[in-house]
């Protein structure tokens, strides 16, 4: 069968017994039915061979048991089962709280915000209708006060003006829808801020819860009841556990039901259990809201010192404080919402604690002459005792002592520090541990003891103890969530029915995952991508190349297609030459030189005759030098 198949199969089977037990009158969970399938299966006392395939009677014999165990009223072990489903599926962390509480809130926000970022007011009607949708976005998303009431609105509504004026809605219209919504939460921030600030002045503060006030009433009362609840719960488990020591002892041998009182012990010792972790995230709230009271005050004092009565201070100055401010109230009912929540779950525990009231009352446990000792009087009586490794008894044994393992209060004890040695050699009897007589560190995981001599006794076979306790859990599968036994189940081999009736068989793990990796070519890889070892594919590509070689390949551009790609031209620019001689030489010509005879004239009578005489030297000739005569003196 798939897995498919196999899980199609058991939701038939959780749907039909859930139907069954509806018929009845008795609405359960599938999650219930399911938890209880799990438990039927693994009792060996009823012989499910989960080797194989269920077989049509199978199914029905499984039915039947199912909807018997889930009927009956009377059973203290279907109380704890109830009890833990009940936990598993409505308390998570604190972180998880919250996360879930903000995420439900910002779902039933979400059409407020939509309507106003989708808005697209034009008149004057629509953009005042959509500050009034803007006004209780801010009410609603804060939480101070209904947006029913007039003056709640009246003073949201002046404090969001000064802030963020009618007149802006033009400049916000045109925002993104992202944006529009970050600047709705930061106005929210803003106008709490300013009216948690009035509120402290006395000038406001309508519809505003003290919440710091309601939470320090709040947080004690309800530590004082789950402490009233814890007590309550261990006095009852006080009595099923001297009983049921009692009657191992053969000091009882009359009375109650030993299995039922057993049942009625695990029932008690799971809701401590789930109590204390309540409990613990009660006293959480409690110092979470000490330091959010010390912080509040602060920040009013900086915002007192910020404003001082004065007409106009700087946004930049007191806005960030404003939206501290708002933040701080805001984990504040993160407090209450956290607080809230926790209360439910404790007082929906307590229907699953009636059951073992009901079938033991006080009159009943009072045993003449039974002495009942309290989990401080048990540590008590031990605290002499200790292991001593020397002992030939467990001197090869590994034992973790208080004085000589650091951080030894934060060993994770085996069995939610239950003794090991009577849940296994007294079939699932829980009583508490004492590591101060020495914690046994065995396979990885840490074994406390009740006792010097359950510590001697363990030691001696560990193996066959934990199978006891592995066997006890399969007959009561709630001690696999209080005792954390889940990992150890992955190594418990189911029942069979080749075996012995009535036996449960661990076997040690043979099989682990490997994974292996060799090369895919050893040696070098010489591929070649153009082999064909097909005569036929050979063929076709002769074929193809003949025919290419009487193929001519044509191309056209026409007007659809000269512009459905870029061409480019590269030419080569002038660029400047010179030319270079051997040497530099030049020239020189003579100076033209003209003389005009016979200006002066010849006198009245003569006619005046001018001769123009040229006086340049050839080229061809040398150079005349000028002449100059120096007559000597007398």
């Amino acid at each position: 069968m798939s897995r498919a198949q196999a899980e199609s199969v058991i939701k038939n089977i959780i749907r039909e017994i859930a139907q069954e037990c509806a018929s009845k009158g008795q609405a359960v969970s599938e999650t219930l039915v399911a938890f209880m399938v799990k438990a039927v299966v693994l009792d060996p006392a009823n012989e499910f061979n989960v080797d194989r395939t269920l077989t049509k009677d199978d199914v029905q014999k499984l039915i039947r048991l199912c909807v018997d165990r889930l009927m009956d009223t009377r059973s203290p072990a279907l109380d704890t089962v109830k009890m833990q489903v009940y936990f598993d599926m409505n308390y998570t962390t604190r972180a998880d709280f919250l996360d879930e509480h903000r995420r439900v809130l910002e779902s039933r926000l979400l059409p407020v915000i939509r309507e106003i970022t989708d808005s697209r007011a034009r008149t004057r009607e629509e953009l005042e209708s959509l500050y009034r949708k803007i006004v209780s976005a801010v009410l609603l998303r804060s939480g101070l006060g209904s947006p029913t009431d007039i003056a709640v609105v009246r003073e949201a509504t002046a404090a969001l003006q000064s802030v963020f004026p009618q007149t802006e809605l033009g400049t916000f219209m045109t925002l993104t829808k992202r944006e529009k919504e970050r600047q709705l939460t930061e106005l929210t921030m803003i106008v709490t801020g300013i009216r948690l600030f009035n509120k402290e002045c006395g000038k406001g503060g309508e519809g505003i819860d003290d919440l710091p006030a309601i939470l320090n009433e709040a947080v004690p009362a309800t530590t004082q009841s789950v402490d009233g609840e814890i007590q309550s719960t261990l006095r009852s488990a006080y009595k099923y556990t001297a009983i049921v020591e009692a009657m191992h002892k053969g000091q009882v041998k009359e009375g109650q039901s030993i299995h039922l009182l057993k049942e009625a012990l695990i029932n008690t010792r799971q809701h401590e259990t789930f109590l204390r972790i309540i409990l613990n995230d009660v006293i959480s709230c409690a110092h979470q809201v000490e330091v959010l009271e010390n912080q509040l005050a602060t920040r009013m004092e900086q915002l007192q010192a910020t404003v001082q009565s004065k007409t106009a201070v700087p946004t930049a100055q007191v806005y960030p404080q404003f939206i501290h401010l708002a933040q701080l109230w805001s984990s504040f009912q993160d407090e209450m919402v956290l607080l809230s929540v926790l209360s439910n779950i404790l007082a929906s525990l307590e229907p699953f604690t009636r059951g073992h009231k009901e079938l033991f009352s006080d009159d009943v446990l009072n045993v003449e002459g039974l002495t009942v000792r309290t989990d401080e009087e048990r540590v008590q009586e031990t605290s002499d005792q200790r292991v001593n490794v020397k002992d030939y008894q467990v001197e090869n044994k590994d034992w973790l002592f208080a004085d000589t393992t650091k951080n030894f209060a934060k060993l994770h004890l085996q069995y939610r520090g239950y003794c090991a040695y009577t849940l296994g050699k007294y079939d699932r009897l829980l009583v508490p541990a004492n590591p101060d007589i020495g914690v046994m560190r065995y396979r990885e995981h840490y074994y406390a003891f009740s006792s010097k001599e359950a510590a001697y006794e363990f030691a001696q076979n560990p193996q066959e103890i934990i199978t006891l306790v592995a066997e006890g859990a399969k007959k009561s599968p709630e001690l696999i969530q209080l005792l954390e036994l889940h990992t150890q189940f992955s190594t418990i081999t189911p029942y069979s029915q080749s075996r012995e009736a009535g036996k449960m068989i661990e076997k040690p793990v043979t099989k682990c995952d490997s994974a292996s990796q060799t090369d895919t070519h050893l040696l070098e890889s010489n591929i070649v991508k153009t082999y064909a070892w097909n005569e036929w594919e050979l063929r076709r590509k002769a074929i193809k190349l003949a025919n290419l070689r009487n193929k001519v390949t044509h191309a056209m551009q026409t007007n659809g297609s000269n512009m459905r790609r870029d061409n480019e031209t590269q030419v080569y620019l002038p660029k400047e030459q010179t030319t270079q001689t051997k040497i530099d030489n030049y020239s020189n010509v003579s100076k033209p030189q003209v003389f005009l005879e016979g200006m002066r004239g010849g006198g009245m009578s003569v006619p005046t005759v001018m001769n123009k005489v040229d006086l340049t030297v050839d080229v061809s000739e040398p150079p005349i030098v000028d002449q100059f005569y120096v007559r000597p003196k007398n």
